[in-house]
This record gives C-alpha cells, sequence and structure tokens, in this order.
C-alpha cells in the first residue's frame, strides 16, 4: 500500500517534467550517430529475397534440403517449383536457423479432391516443431484452428485469406524463437506474425508448445532447427523460399 501511495506522490513531479518548456534543450543528446543499421538491397520485385536473403529453394533443385531422416530429398520439381510427392515423406533444410523472417509460396492442387483437412494439406514446420498450416480453406471446411494461416490446434487465423486452389499463395513470416534455462524450462515462449497474401492472419501470436495431433501442445528445449514441409499426401507445391536470419 506504501508503494502505490508512493507512486502517486511521483505524479504531480513527473507531470511538471512533461510540461516543461523545452526550448533549452540541446537536441544532440537524444540523436545517436554511433550504431549503423547495415545497408542491404531491398528486392526490386515484391516476394523477391533481398541481398541478405538466404535463398532455399529457387526451383532448380533440391540441394539444400534433406528427409526429415537425413537422406536424400526426392520431392518432384517441375515448373520452377517442388511438389509434395505422396509417400517421399517430409523434407527439411540443411541449414538450421532461430529467429527468423521467412518468405515461402506454396498453391494447392487446381483438382479438388476430398474436403476438410483431406484436401490440399501441407504444412511448414517452424524448428521442425511449430506447424503454420497450409490447406485449401477457400471454401473448404474445417475446424478453425486447423484451417490455413493457422498455428495448427493453437491459433485461429484473424481472417481467411486464401485464394482459390491452383493460385500461388504466399506467406511472409517473422518467427522468434523460444528461450529455456539451463533446465530445460521455457522462459520466453515463441512468437510468430503471418502475413498471407498481404494479409495479417496472425498478429505476434505466442506459441504454447510443440504441434500436436492428439492433446495439448508442450514446449520441449532445443536449439536451432530446420524449416520443415509436410507430407501429408496431397501434390501442393512450393517455391521462392528464403529466409533471413534475424
Amino acid at each position: 500500500m506504501k508503494k502505490i501511495f508512493f507512486l502517486l506522490g511521483l505524479l504531480p513531479a513527473l507531470n511538471c517534467f512533461c510540461q516543461t518548456d523545452r526550448s533549452s534543450f540541446d537536441p544532440k543528446v537524444t540523436e545517436v550517430w554511433d550504431l549503423k543499421p547495415v545497408k542491404i538491397s531491398p528486392a526490386k520485385k515484391i516476394g523477391d529475397p533481398p541481398s541478405d536473403a538466404i535463398v532455399l529453394f529457387d526451383g532448380k533443385d533440391l540441394s539444400k534440403w534433406t528427409t526429415a531422416q537425413n537422406s536424400e530429398a526426392k520431392w518432384d520439381i517441375k515448373d520452377d517449383a517442388m511438389i509434395v510427392t505422396k509417400g517421399k515423406g517430409d523434407i527439411k533444410t540443411k541449414q538450421t536457423f532461430g529467429d527468423m523472417q521467412l518468405h515461402i509460396e506454396w498453391r494447392t492442387p487446381d483438382e479438388v479432391v476430398g474436403e476438410g483437412q483431406g484436401r490440399g494439406n501441407s504444412g511448414i514446420f517452424l524448428q521442425e516443431r511449430y506447424e503454420l498450416q497450409v490447406l485449401d480453406s477457400y471454401e473448404s471446411v474445417t475446424y478453425s484452428n486447423g484451417q490455413a494461416g493457422s498455428i495448427y490446434k493453437q491459433s485461429i487465423p484473424l481472417v481467411n485469406a486464401c485464394l482459390k486452389p491452383g493460385e500461388w499463395q504466399t506467406y511472409d513470416v517473422i518467427y522468434m524463437a523460444p528461450r529455456f534455462s539451463e533446465n530445460g524450462r521455457v522462459i520466453i515462449p515463441a512468437y510468430v506474425t503471418v502475413l498471407q497474401n498481404g494479409v495479417l492472419v496472425q498478429n505476434h501470436t505466442q506459441i504454447q508448445g510443440g504441434t500436436e495431433f492428439k492433446g495439448l501442445p508442450v514446449y520441449r528445449a532445443h536449439g536451432k532447427a530446420s524449416i520443415q514441409l509436410q507430407d501429408h499426401g496431397n501434390p501442393v507445391s512450393y517455391r521462392n523460399i528464403w529466409v533471413r536470419e534475424l
């Protein structure tokens, strides 16, 4: 209670300071000159990688990818896109990442087959654990925290920003990795912001733990890890994948 009265007592003084005549202040006191942002070259075309990006797939080959079991990635490549090849399993980047900005373009099949979770299903696993859902949710109905743009089974997208099946869509992701103590307890959870087709669908969303199909999510301590793409049996396509380490 004493602390409350103390803080209340400071309010008049703070208010007085805020209304002080600042005409005599030296503006240089609040100028920062010795810390300069690193200069990069932004992309000339929206969606193209800036100069400091790591290009993970440029339409040519899967040399920067491997299977989840660390063997040769064998998804098909056609028209500058990689295509989920049923039965070939998930693939993941050879390079591992923590905090990052990720750009990835995806397309569900133009031939509509199935419904709900069986229609154009794949997923982007950040650090191999936290799934950003890829799904044909244009006119297909499923549970809201499992549709495109969701953090699977955790966070419903703010809006449904999906395009028609067969059209290329984009995810632009800002991901902040979780921090763990030495004994493995989570100190700071992971956070993610996602724009789908230029529309905000996840706004600094707290990730509750690793993605689980059954049961509640749980954190398990880890370090840097790969970006993993899911083989859910549907021929979903991906292209123009790049990442910036933050």
